[in-house]
C-alpha cells in the first residue's frame, strides 16, 4: 500500500483546517467601530471585556482619524458603529443622510494643558480671552500671562478631530476658525499629550482623562479646575458628550454591544477610564 505523498498530507491538513474555521465562523457575527480618539480608550477597553464575553461576536476597534471620520465611516457602511465626541452636524446630515442614531455613552471635558515648568511658574489659570489670544497669534510670550520669559509653542488638533471642532466652537467661537497661533497640529490625544510633556513652554488641550497623571498640568479656565465634580455639576465650561452612533437602527450584534456600553459593566468602565456616566449630568 502506497504511502500518502507530503504534499498529500499536507493538502489534507490545510482543508481540515479550512473547514474548522469555516464552522467556527458560523454564527460568528464582527462588529467594527472607528472614529474618535477621545472616546477609543472607553470603548477599546469595554471592546475586551465584551469580547471575553460573548463568544458569537466580535467587536474590533480603531480611532483613527477623529469623530468625522467615524460618522462618515458609518454613513458609508465602511464600519458598524462610529465613535464621537460631538453630535452629528447638520451639514453631516445634509451630506450623508438622516439616518444616523446617536447613543449618549458618558461626557468627557476639553481640557487646557500646559507643560509642568509654565505652570509651576505661574500660569495656572486662563481666561477665553487669553485662550483665543494664543490660538490666534497675538499672545506669544508667557510673560505676558503671568508667566516664565518664554515663547508661547501652541500645539492644535488637525482638521476631523472632534476635539478640535469643540475647541474652535466653545473657545475661538466659530467651527471654520483657524487657529493661526498654532506651532503644530497633532492627529489625536496621545500625540497632544506628548507634544506637550516633551516641550518646557507648550500648551495644548485634550481629554479629561490624559491630564489625570503625568507631567502635565490642566489649568484651570475661567476660574474652573477641571474636575470630575466641576464637569459633573456643568460648571466647567469645557464639557461635552461621548456618543456611539449607527446607520439606522442597530442589527443585533450592534444592539447587544451598544447595550454592554450603557449597562451596569459599561457605566462603571466610563468612571474607570476617567470620564463621568451617561447619567451624571442629567441626574446633578
Amino acid at each position: 500500500m502506497n504511502k500518502p505523498s507530503s504534499l498529500a498530507l499536507v493538502c489534507t491538513v490545510v482543508v481540515l483546517f479550512a473547514l474548522a474555521e469555516t464552522s467556527w465562523a458560523i454564527g460568528f457575527e464582527t462588529v467594527t467601530v472607528t472614529g474618535s480618539t477621545t472616546v477609543m480608550p472607553l470603548v477599546e477597553v469595554s471592546a475586551e471585556e465584551f469580547n471575553i464575553l460573548h463568544s458569537d461576536i466580535m467587536v474590533t476597534v480603531s480611532g483613527v482619524g477623529g469623530s468625522g471620520v467615524g460618522i462618515k465611516n458609518v454613513a458609508s457602511g465602511f464600519s458598524d458603529i462610529g465613535m464621537s465626541s460631538r453630535e452629528v452636524r447638520e451639514e453631516e446630515v445634509a451630506l450623508y443622510g438622516d439616518n444616523f442614531r446617536e447613543y449618549l455613552i458618558g461626557y468627557d471635558a476639553i481640557c487646557i494643558a500646559v507643560s509642568r515648568s509654565i505652570y509651576d511658574g505661574g500660569v495656572t489659570n486662563l481666561t477665553r480671552e487669553q485662550l483665543r489670544g494664543i490660538y490666534d497669534g497675538n499672545v506669544t510670550n508667557w510673560k505676558d500671562l503671568g508667566g516664565p520669559d518664554l515663547e508661547i509653542y501652541a500645539v492644535a488638533r488637525m482638521v476631523g478631530s472632534g476635539t478640535g471642532d469643540l475647541f474652535n466652537e466653545m473657545v475661538m467661537g466659530n467651527l471654520a476658525t483657524e487657529t493661526l497661533g498654532a506651532d503644530t497640529y497633532t492627529q489625536n490625544n496621545a500625540e497632544m499629550k506628548t507634544a506637550i510633556t516633551k516641550s518646557d513652554k507648550a500648551i495644548g488641550y485634550l481629554g479629561f482623562n490624559y491630564v489625570q497623571d503625568g507631567p502635565l498640568r490642566a489649568v484651570a479656565y475661567d476660574g474652573v479646575v477641571p474636575t470630575a465634580e466641576s464637569i459633573r455639576n456643568g460648571t466647567y465650561p469645557l464639557t461635552r458628550p461621548l456618543y456611539v452612533i449607527t446607520w439606522d437602527e442597530p442589527d443585533a450584534g450592534e444592539k447587544v454591544f451598544i447595550d454592554f456600553l450603557l449597562g451596569e459593566v459599561g457605566q462603571f468602565l466610563v468612571e474607570e477610564i476617567g470620564f463621568l456616566p451617561a447619567a451624571a449630568l442629567s441626574s446633578g
